[in-house]
């Protein structure tokens, strides 16, 4: 279940998806490095961790260690969970400084009750909805993820899941697994009127009901910024790439945005904000 800066096409499997050739390709490539950072940044940003003393972390379908590398810049330990034997032979092969295991999380999260202080993952998830055997249940190994997941946590802790999801059934089905397993929370959508920006982010809190984050870019946003609305309707969310077009109205949110939680000072979003002008002859 190799985390990816992508939404993924489903070829199947994802231990057969990610062979050799695709890991060793996904991992050379600077804007899917790139992309996979800046996730990994906001789904640890999501997790409001105490600043007082470093954490052990869970990695979701770590692949090759791309998310791992920021947790350990962060001063974190992390261990990282994955299908594909060949996203974790490149891991390996990077020297990455996590604790590294082959699993299928479908199966359950094989840690003693209370081990880690958060768990993230990012675009793992929504491979948990594809059944790629007679045997499997998507309902079934969601609940068994989530409901192992829930005790592997430490109580009032966070899981933070980034995830592309098909349609607004599939978030429907994940979230609703994640809440019968006992999590509480919901799911923050970053740049919700952006096709390219958006960003899902299933935000669970283990043991306490706390105040879901806002999602990014919304302050200009009609609808309810924090909780995705689950209708019978099919939603698009194709086009989910990764970061705005430089100089557009996402990418100046997006700078503003990081500079606040730099705690610099920075003018109100407007209306204006990021409309182009007009020549003046």
């Amino acid at each position: 279940m190799a985390g990816s800066g992508r939404r993924p096409e489903h070829r199947g499997p994802p231990e057969l998806f990610y062979d050799e050739a695709e890991a060793r390709k996904y991992t050379q490539n600077s804007r899917m490095v790139e992309i996979q950072s800046q996730m990994s940044e906001r789904a640890v940003e999501l997790l409001g961790l105490p600043e007082d003393r470093p954490c052990l972390l869970l990695d979701v379908g770590c692949g090759s260690g791309l998310s791992g590398d920021y947790i350990s810049e962060e001063g974190h330990y992390w261990i990282g969970m994955d299908i594909s034997p060949a996203m974790l032979d490149v891991a390996v092969e990077r020297e990455v400084e996590g604790d590294l295991l082959l699993a299928d999380v479908g199966h359950g999260i094989p840690f003693r009750p209370g081990t880690f202080d958060g768990c993230i993952s990012i675009s793992a998830v929504q491979w948990l909805c594809n059944a790629d055997k007679k045997s499997h249940s998507p309902p079934k190994r969601l609940y068994r993820f989530f409901s192992t997941l829930y005790t592997a946590l430490a109580r009032g802790s966070r899981a933070v899941l980034q995830l592309y999801p098909e349609n607004s059934e599939q978030l429907e089905l994940i979230t609703a697994q994640a809440m019968r397993a006992g999590f509480t929370g919901g799911m923050v959508v970053d740049y919700p009127n952006s096709a390219k920006a958006k960003k899902f982010f299933l935000c669970l809190f283990v043991g306490t009901s706390g105040m879901l984050p806002k999602g990014l870019g919304t302050d200009c946003a009609n609808e309810e910024p924090h909780q995705a609305k689950f209708t019978n309707e099919r939603t698009r969310f194709r086009n989910v790439k990764g970061k705005s077009v430089k100089k557009s109205r996402d990418w100046i949110l997006e700078k503003k945005e990081r500079r606040r939680r730099q705690g610099k000072e920075v003018r109100a979003d407007t209306k204006y904000t990021g409309r182009k002008r007009r020549p003046h002859f």
